[in-house]
């Protein structure tokens, strides 16, 4: 059954794009609830773990909380999401952007990210092809866009997140799906000491801490992915574009100076560039910088 669906995808090139782009946006209606749900899971998760510590009662709540339960909900009066009113893209310009029920504005993050996440899930099946290099890159890609929203909200990137895609990576590298096993595992060692280096240098001269230890964690992630040779391009891809928007937003007075601007995003928006085009960004910058 599976082989017939892959053959029928090779054979309709156009059948297998538009796949991905609707199964895309679907995940990324799923990838919405993670990025809302999880920071909520891992809080009252170190907040159960502190009473446990203090030897205080659990304050645990009655309510189950996890990815599945309980069903969406309006915010504003807790109206439970039907089926219909649950269809990735559509739902939302159908209700124009309002709950049913009281009309209440909806958040414009839900069909962006559903938009984006289909967007670039056809980008990564039209580069690799019907491949299990384009099953692995989906994974990390759908992974990369919920640690980035999560990042962006909460200043976190989960553990639950980075660390089952670092063991990944280094699995798929015993297939030399993307790099050997040992390119892998220097990435992990390099990707890590990098970031850490720079901490602790930072942190040596000024006092501060410039970054958190989830940036460690994701850039090694991405070492198990790319190798240790691309992680330049990733640093340096990341960190331009980084500098770039923190510098616009200060100018357009979108935030402070002093303000601390998640550097994740750019870190998983480089990864995922290099990992499809890293050819074409080391030879840009090559001819950039004259080396």
């Amino acid at each position: 059954m599976f082989t017939q669906f892959i053959s029928q995808f090779e054979q309709y090139p156009a059948l297998y794009l538009g796949t991905l782009f609707v199964f895309g946006s679907l995940l990324g209606s799923f990838l919405n609830v993670v990025i809302y749900r999880l920071p909520v899971m891992m809080q009252r998760e170190w907040r159960n773990d502190c009473l446990e510590f203090l030897e205080q009662p659990s304050d645990n709540d009655d309510a189950r909380f996890n990815l599945s339960v309980p069903r969406s909900r309006c915010g504003d009066c807790g109206h439970q999401i039907t089926a219909l009113e649950n269809i990735p893209i559509a739902s939302y310009l159908v209700l124009g952007g309002k709950c049913s029920s009281c009309k209440a504005s909806i958040s414009p993050q839900y069909p962006l990210v559903e938009f984006f996440t289909a967007t670039v899930s056809l980008i990564v099946g039209w580069h690799f092809g019907v491949t299990l290099q384009a099953m692995a890159a989906l994974v990390l890609t759908w992974s990369l866009i919920a640690a980035s929203g999560i990042d962006i909200g909460h200043k976190l990137l989960p553990d639950n997140i980075t660390l089952p895609l670092l063991w990944l990576g280094i699995l798929l590298s015993l297939f030399d799906v993307f790099v050997s096993l040992e390119d892998s595992v220097i990435g992990v060692m390099a990707g890590y000491m990098s970031l850490w280096s720079v901490f602790m240098l930072f942190k040596l001269i000024t006092g501060k801490e410039g970054m958190g230890y989830g940036d460690f964690k994701l850039l090694a992630m991405l070492g198990a992915w790319l190798g240790w040779k691309p992680l330049f391009v990733v640093i340096l891809t990341s960190s331009l574009v980084g500098a770039v928007v923190g510098i616009s937003m200060i100018v357009l007075k979108k935030t402070e100076r002093g303000t601390q601007i998640p550097f994740g995003p750019y870190l998983a928006a480089a990864g995922w560039m290099t990992l499809l085009w890293g050819d074409e960004l080391m030879g840009f910058y090559a001819t950039l910088f004259r080396f």
